[in-house]
């Protein structure tokens, strides 16, 4: 059983009006990784597409999605895909990839339907591409990792680039996630924003009680979104994207437009801040 949402654009101007629960509606993903079932959710920023698969009973296939309006998700896309639950295999291209638990497997333009076998729990992130580069699984060792922070402010942790141009090329898909040291909350505090990229996050490693206040909108008229484990959020690019969680916690983060330059970002001053 599969399902696709499509979710609109939305310009800064109309966001600041939304109340909490149109915020949720247009910028907050939850209900994802229901056993047996494909979600996608096809987003108009930057056309990117998120999503799960959680097979259960038999493997799950990804082939036609009608809002791409090609025969094969893939024929003009490229994917990643990270694993969050126990190892797994992914088949793609007449070849299959075993995949533990917090690796990603990339899989390029033109690659063709995309079976997804139990017992994992499948992160599901896709991007338009122009060119077709090799499929590749990236393990946990292999990806390039920044520690930051400390424990002093609250925000130690390292961030694990997984779809990053040191590690595996891709057309504009960026992939990886951030874990947090235990006692430690904040992201990406100075926060910043990049208007020629969108972001979207999935929060997870999350106890039943944790919650995490993601912050977004303009700096200058700032909103939040609670999220609980395993939802996601959709970022604009006009939003700044931080967040602090109520113990550590883990987040999936990917961005597609422009460039693939992971650095390429508009720092905001605390001064700014509202």
């Amino acid at each position: 059983m599969s399902q696709v949402e499509t979710r609109y654009a939305i310009d800064p101007q109309s966001a600041k009006s939304f109340d909490t629960q149109a915020l949720r509606d247009n910028f907050h993903v939850d209900g994802l990784f229901v056993p047996g079932e494909l979600k996608l959710v096809y987003t108009h920023y930057d056309r990117l597409i998120l999503g799960s698969a959680v097979p259960k009973d038999e493997d799950i296939e990804l082939d036609h999605v009608a809002e791409t309006g090609t025969d094969n998700i893939l024929e003009r896309r490229e994917m990643g895909v990270l694993n969050i639950g126990e190892p797994g295999t992914i088949s793609v291209g007449g070849e299959s990839y075993d995949i533990g638990a917090g690796e990603v497997l990339y899989i390029g333009r033109g690659a063709g339907p995309v079976t997804f076998s139990a017992p994992g729990r499948y992160y599901i992130l896709s991007a338009p591409a122009h060119h077709a580069y090799p499929t590749k699984l990236i393990k946990i060792e292999d990806a390039r990792r920044v520690e930051l922070g400390d424990a002093e402010t609250a925000n130690e942790r390292v961030i694990i680039q997984f779809l990053h141009p040191e590690v595996c090329e891709s057309c504009q898909l960026l992939m990886g996630y951030t874990q947090f040291a235990p006692g430690s909350v904040w992201n990406t505090m100075p926060a910043h924003h990049h208007d020629r990229r969108m972001e979207a996050y999935l929060y997870f490693d999350l106890s039943e009680e944790q919650r995490v206040f993601h912050f977004m909108g303009k700096p200058e008229e700032t909103r939040h979104i609670v999220v609980a484990n395993e939802e996601a959020i959709i970022s604009p690019p006009w939003s700044i994207h931080s967040g602090a969680g109520t113990g550590a916690y883990t987040f999936c983060w990917a961005m597609a437009g422009d460039n693939v330059d992971f650095t390429d970002m508009d720092m905001v001053p605390m001064e700014a801040l509202k």
